[in-house]
Order: structure tokens, then sequence, then C-alpha cells
């Protein structure tokens, strides 16, 4: 009896999020409705003090991403010269969505720009997907059985003497080591994996560098799940696993399962590096990166980033289609043992209110460099675009929308 009335609550309260997921307000293609914040309840004058503020507060890093680059700490690791493209960014962007309607906006919603490691959401989408599809049995899998040789493409050793690279590998093995073979996916996903190794020419430890550099390349490995650690090498391992698992390109699955899907432009880009290039299947297939840290990544318009933060708000779903499961959208949104504020691959979590006190504790967002965040507030049905906000300062932003809002 009791496990019955437990699969009954479970029902209704499928059902009710089902039907208000129905009649949800969903942007079609190529369009957003606009409301005055008034027709919804929200202060205007408030919201406008929070969309100045989100200007007045624009990022200082210099427009010129290259010159941004050198002039960070990424510029000055070792191995820290770019190998993607990078594109100079626009000015203080953003938008405010409440109730599936776009309340305010500033700047160029329309504009490209690069959105660094937002990137890595929509990473380990693709992965979630592969599992939801059985591709990969589970996020808690081994890795390294379900990936093959990597074959790099390589035209330039085709006109060197052969005798020049023949102790050169032309195959690599991405978990050929007894430590990578104790990685999961779920490790990988959190950044808890410590994967060593070397991928399109960025050692893992040169990824922001910790500790006596002597001991860089020889320290003692960390069990993986043990300890989190933020690196961009190991996230392009993720990306080149899930390529395999695919065995297409990358942003080929993101278009054809999701952004089409919920309406986005034709105008993102999803790229890899200069010489992250594999033959898979007899195809020369470009892997691509999570993030800008090099160059490359996911160069993105403000409506796109929302419609991406709108599906992740919806659970998955949209206009009654479950793009992304909702199981899947929960274990993103699971605290890393390690590291209780981050999900699966930069869903950052508002645990214990410590990142943004004003929020509720439910709310977590997208955040990549610049500062590029994408705020998702389930509670509140908001989600906030703001891109080049000072990082230091995007706490408050959320804090200023939020006091605009009707009282509960």
């Amino acid at each position: 009896m009791k496990i019955l009335k437990i699969s009954l609550v479970f029902f209704f309260v499928s059902l009710a999020f089902y039907s208000y997921s129905q009649s949800a307000y969903f942007p079609p293609t190529g369009d957003w409705e606009q409301k005055n914040p008034t027709d919804l309840k929200v202060d205007a004058k408030k919201l406008q003090s929070a969309i100045d503020f989100a200007i007045i507060e624009e990022s200082d890093g210099d427009k010129n991403m290259k010159i941004a680059h050198y002039q960070s700490a990424f510029g000055r690791e070792p191995f820290g010269f770019p190998v993607g493209p990078i594109k100079d960014r626009g000015e203080a962007t953003g938008l405010i969505v409440y109730k599936g309607y776009i309340i305010g906006k500033w700047g160029d919603p329309y504009r490209v720009d690069l959105t660094f490691s937002v990137a890595k959401s929509i990473l380990s989408t693709t992965v979630g997907l592969a599992v939801d599809q059985g591709l990969i049995k589970s996020e808690k899998d081994l890795v390294y059985p379900y990936v093959g040789p990597i074959i790099p493409y390589d035209p330039q050793k085709a006109m060197m003497n052969k005798s020049d690279h023949l102790m050169e590998e032309d195959v690599f093995d991405l978990f050929g080591t007894p430590h990578n073979r104790k990685i999961t996916w779920e490790h990988l996903l959190r950044q808890t994996s410590d994967w060593e190794g070397t991928l399109w020419g960025k050692p893992d430890w040169a990824d922001r560098p910790q500790g006596n550099s002597v001991d860089w390349l020889t320290r003692e490995r960390y069990e993986p799940g043990t300890v989190y650690k933020y690196n961009d090498t190991r996230v392009n391992v993720l990306a080149l696993a899930a390529l395999n698992v695919w065995r297409k390109p990358l942003p080929q699955v993101l278009r054809e399962q999701v952004m089409d899907k919920i309406g986005a432009s034709p105008t993102w880009r999803w790229t890899g590096y200069e010489n992250s290039y594999i033959v898979l299947d007899g195809q020369i297939i470009q892997s691509v990166s999570g993030g800008s840290h090099w160059g490359g990544g996911m160069f993105i318009s403000a409506y796109d980033q929302a419609r991406f933060g709108y599906l992740t708000l919806r659970k998955g779903n949209w206009n009654g289609q479950q793009i992304i499961s909702e199981e899947w959208i929960k274990k993103s949104r699971t605290p890393t043992p390690v590291q209780t504020n981050y999900g699966f691959m930069n869903y950052f979590l508002n645990t214990d209110k410590k990142e943004i006190p004003a929020a509720p504790e439910s709310a977590f967002f997208h955040l990549g460099a610049g500062t590029n965040m994408v705020y998702v507030d389930e509670e509140n049905d908001l989600v906030i675009v703001a891109r080049w906000i000072k990082n230091d300062q995007k706490a408050e932003l959320v804090r200023l929308v939020l006091e605009s809002l009707p009282k509960r």
C-alpha cells in the first residue's frame, strides 16, 4: 500500500509538470515574444536598475580577445598559446526571461561571441544524449571500453622523410595507462578524473599548474573521484571520447538533437583546434573543445544561450518534447561529493547559497570566463543571460533582478 501511494504521488507530480510544460510559453524559431515587465507584475524601475548595473559593471578585460588571453593567467601558462580561432568580443549584453517571456535586454543579443566554458554544459549534454539513447550504458561505466585507437589527421607527415619520425606514434590511446583505465564517464563529467597525458599539444599538468614545477610531471596521481580539478585538457578528453561513441561530429549531434528542436538560430558555431582532427570511419572529423581556454569552443548569441538555459529550466522538455531526459538534468544538478557547488560540466550549483546568497539554493548557472553566465532559477521561473560582466558582480545582478519580481 505504501509503495502504491508513493507511485501515485510520483504519477501526479509528473502529470502536473507535464501539464505545466504544455501550458508554458516556448519561443518559436526566429522569434521570442517580449512583454512589458508590468504585464507580469514585475517592478519595471527595479528591473531597469538591474540592467543598468549589468551595463556599468561590464568586464574591464580587453575586447581584443587575443590580447585578453595573453593578459590573463591562461596566456602565461606553459604551452598557453591559442590553437583555435578567437574572435573579438562585443559590449556587455544580456537577456532576462521570466515565465518564458523576455522582459529585459541590453547590448546586442544577436551578436555571436565566444561563450568559453558554458560550452562544457553543452558538451555534457551530448554525453547525456548518448546515455539516454543507450550508446553509453551508464555514466558510471569505465570509459576505456568505449574508445578505440585515436588516429590523428596529420597531412604533413605524408610529406616527411619517414626516417624523421620513426619513433613517433601514429595512433594513440587515450586510456592506455593503468591510472586512466580506472576513469569513468562520471569522473570526467565532474572533473575528478585526474587523467594523465597530453592532448592536442596541451599536457594535463600545463592547465592551471599548481605547486612546485619540478613535481608537475612526476607527482602521484589521485584516485579518480577523490579530488576535483578544473582542467580543460581533460574536458577535451571527454569531447574526444564522446566523438568516438557518436562516430560523427558533436556539433552535428547538437544541431540535430537539440538546437534545431529548440528553435536556435543558424549562427552558432562549435569548433575545436587547428590540430584536433582525427580520421574516423574514413572521414576527417574535428574533435571540438569544451571551452575557449586555448581558442575555439562555442561561438553563440545571447538568444541561443537563453534557449539552452530555458531548456534546462524546463528539465529538458521543450513544448512537450523531452529532448534531454529529466533524469540527466537531475544528475547534472547533483553536487559533486568533493566539490559540492559543481554538478556535471559547468552546472554550477548554489549549494548552501554560497555562490548567489539572494537566490534559491535550487538555482544553478552555466558559467564561462568573460564572464558569461546563464542563470537558471526554477523556483522563480527565471533565466538570466549576462555576458561580459565582472565575475564578482554576477551575484549582485541576480539579486537586483530577483528584487524586481513580484513577491510570492
